[in-house]
């Protein structure tokens, strides 16, 4: 084996084993990031998790002289998420291949990536880019952008190979770190103040109205030093509601996300229909996510294999270990068997604890009490 061949087995490693370490989330990727440099030399890095059922942003992360540099973050989300590219995070999370290269799949024409040429190059001046999904089977957990300068070597096919190689432990490290807060307190918040929380994006993709609600709950967005403007998944949003309105998505654009205060929101966009002059608005609304849209999201975190979620499913609804096994067709011992490998997965003791870490208490305390005007518990 080759020294370059040594240093990638090392950093593969070094990334396995910080993945599997329970670091909490911002720990993991700057010590990933940091690990791949040694192998794939880059100039700088943006990390996106993403919504693994939607491949929606839900967060960015900033890496190298990215940090120092005018961010153009808005403008990233809408080509990112509003055009069609080969080498686009969405694309790749719904494809086979977990890296590639844009200098490699443009046969060194980089012009042909609008991304590249018209904006990164221009604002930043990259030369080329490699990029990589973070897959864990059928579920991507976020994606990776590496940078290099006009002046510097393009990526080669060994050098997204070797990033290709990093997919799963890279989804396993995000999985992990967002398991980490499910033990923060989370305090029951109260609900916005005026009615729903609803933006109004005008044709020029910039926010023209929301109501109060929205804007606290955008407020609950602001994030740390390493990461990308905190509205990052509203450009996101805005860009596939205009692919939507071109019949080039099939669904409405959403995705689940985790507020600094542990709150977990759901946000939504879709075209507006036109009336008089108002051609091409866009609606984003944003809520409080109800427990059937973050009980999946939980579980497939922990790692469950499919008959350790059916499990699970029939556990959260209440039903005792014989019903189980009849259910599924199982002896109890194997659903004893099951249960404590979720356990072992969750780090819970027993059901009452598996129950409360999958709903983080966001939802528990306030549970009887009264129904505030959205239909959910004051």
């Amino acid at each position: 084996m080759t020294t370059s061949g040594l240093t990638a087995e090392r950093v593969r490693q070094d990334v396995d084993v910080v993945a599997r370490a329970g670091l909490d989330l911002e720990s993991f990727l700057e010590e990933a990031v940091a690990s791949i440099q040694r192998a794939v030399p880059w100039v700088s890095v943006c990390i996106g998790t993403h919504d693994p059922s939607t491949h929606m942003l839900t967060s960015a992360r900033k890496y190298g002289d990215l940090r120092v540099r005018n961010s153009h973050d808005h403008e990233f989300g809408l080509i990112e998420y509003g055009t069609v590219e080969e080498t686009s995070f969405t694309e790749l999370a719904r494809g086979q291949v977990a890296a590639a290269g844009v200098h490699l799949v443009t046969g060194g024409e980089v012009e042909r990536s609008f991304r590249l040429s018209t904006f990164m190059r221009p604002n930043f001046g990259y030369g080329d880019e490699a990029r990589m999904a973070f897959r864990d089977g059928r579920e991507v957990w976020g994606a990776m952008a590496l940078f290099r300068g006009t002046d510097d070597d393009p990526f080669d096919q060994a050098e997204v190979d070797f990033l290709g190689s990093l997919s799963t432990a890279l989804a396993h490290g995000v999985r992990a770190g967002m398991l980490t807060r499910l033990a923060d307190v989370v305090p029951v918040a109260e609900a916005p103040s005026t009615g729903p929380a609803v933006i109004i994006v005008g044709p020029d993709d910039q926010i023209t109205q929301m109501t109060p609600a929205a804007e606290q709950r955008l407020g609950e967005l602001v994030t740390g030093p390493a990461h990308c403007d905190p509205l990052s998944p509203i450009a996101a949003l805005i860009g596939a509601a205009r692919r939507y309105a071109r019949g080039e998505w099939d669904r409405i654009p959403r995705c689940r996300l985790r507020t600094v205060s542990g709150m977990w929101l759901v946000l939504q966009a879709g075209p507006l229909s036109s009336f008089g002059d108002r051609d091409g608005d866009v609606v984003i609304t944003i809520e409080e996510a109800r427990p059937p849209e973050i009980v999946a999201l939980v579980v497939a975190a922990f790692g469950l294999t499919p008959r350790e979620r059916d499990v699970t499913q029939l556990v959260l609804q209440g039903v005792d270990t014989k019903e189980i096994a009849r259910t599924l067709h199982l002896s109890a011992y194997t659903v004893q068997d099951h249960l404590k490998s979720v356990f072992d997965k969750a780090d819970v003791r027993s059901r009452r604890e598996l129950i409360a870490r999958i709903y983080f208490d966001q939802y528990v305390p306030r549970m009887g009490g009264e129904l505030a005007p959205s239909g959910w518990f004051a």
